[in-house]
C-alpha cells in the first residue's frame, strides 16, 4: 500500500466539558457525536483516530467533566457512565480499541491499517498487547514510583517492536496506524510519571522509541489532543493520594 497523507488537518475550538448542570445535547437525532473526557487517554485514542481521518466535521466532539458528570449520560446514553462513547447511526458503542477500529472501517479519510498481511498480523499482536502495557504504566504509580521494574519491562519491549518494520518510525514502518494511536496516550503519560516520580527518562538507550515521540510530536492529529502535562500528572496524584 502506497503512503497515504492524513488529512488535511482542522484546528478546532475545543468544546468546555459538560457538568451536571449541562444539559444533553439533542440525543439520537441523527448527529454523530464522540463523547470524551479531555484527560482520559482511553478517549484521547478515539480523538486522534478521528482526527487522523479528518472527520472533525461528521464527529462533533463533545466533552464530560468526569468528576462532575452529567446524570443523562449514564441514563440516557450510555449505562457504562465512562469515556470513551460514540453515538452513531442511533447507537451507541463504547471500548476505545473497538473504536478506533470502527472510526477506521466506517468513516473516510486514510485507512489506519496497512494493506501489508505481516503488518495487520503484528498490529493484532501488539494491540492485544496494550492492556499489559497499561497495566504496567498504573503500576508504576500504585508504587508511588518506587517500583518500576514492570514498566521499564514494557518499555523495553516496545523498542524491541519498533524494530520489526525498517521502512519508518511507526510500530508498523512508514504509516501512522492504530497501533500508534492506542499507545500514544499511555506512553505519553508514563513518561510524565516515571521523569516525575523516579526521574527516569523513557528514551534513554532506547533511540527507536525517541525516534518514535519525535515522529508522534509532528502528527497534529496527536498534538491536538496533548493535554497539560502538569494537569495529567495532578490528576494522577490525586489518584494515588499524593499532594
Amino acid at each position: 500500500m502506497a503512503t497515504v497523507a492524513p488529512a488535511s488537518f482542522v484546528k478546532e475550538e475545543l468544546p468546555p466539558p459538560l457538568t451536571a448542570t449541562s444539559p444533553p445535547p439533542s440525543l439520537f437525532d441523527g448527529t454523530t457525536r464522540l463523547y470524551v473526557s479531555y484527560i482520559c487517554p482511553y478517549a484521547q485514542r478515539t480523538w486522534i483516530a478521528r482526527n487522523y481521518k479528518g472527520v472533525q466535521e461528521q464527529i462533533k466532539l463533545v466533552a464530560l467533566d468526569l468528576g462532575d458528570r452529567p446524570a443523562w449520560y449514564k441514563e440516557k446514553l450510555y449505562p457504562e457512565n465512562k469515556t470513551p462513547a460514540l453515538e452513531h447511526n442511533n447507537e451507541v458503542k463504547g471500548e476505545s480499541l473497538d473504536l478506533i477500529k470502527y472510526i477506521d472501517a466506517h468513516f473516510e479519510g486514510p485507512a489506519l491499517l496497512p494493506d501489508d498481511p505481516a503488518k495487520q498480523t503484528f498490529a493484532e499482536e501488539l494491540l492485544a498487547y496494550c492492556d499489559s502495557f497499561n497495566k504496567a504504566m498504573f503500576s508504576v504509580l500504585r508504587s508511588k514510583g518506587d517500583d518500576i521494574s514492570d514498566a521499564v519491562a514494557a518499555l523495553d519491549k516496545l523498542e524491541e517492536s519498533l524494530s520489526n518494520f525498517e521502512d519508518g518510525p511507526f510500530f508498523l514502518g512508514r504509516d501512522f496506524s492504530l497501533v500508534d494511536i492506542a499507545y500514544a496516550p499511555f506512553i505519553e503519560r508514563l513518561q510524565i510519571y516515571l521523569s516525575d516520580l523516579s526521574n527516569y527518562d523513557i528514551t534513554k538507550d532506547r533511540p527507536r522509541l525517541n525516534s518514535w515521540l519525535e515522529e508522534l510530536n509532528k502528527t497534529e492529529a496527536y498534538t491536538a489532543t496533548k493535554w497539560d502535562s502538569q494537569e495529567l500528572l495532578t490528576a494522577a496524584k490525586k489518584k494515588i493520594g499524593i499532594a
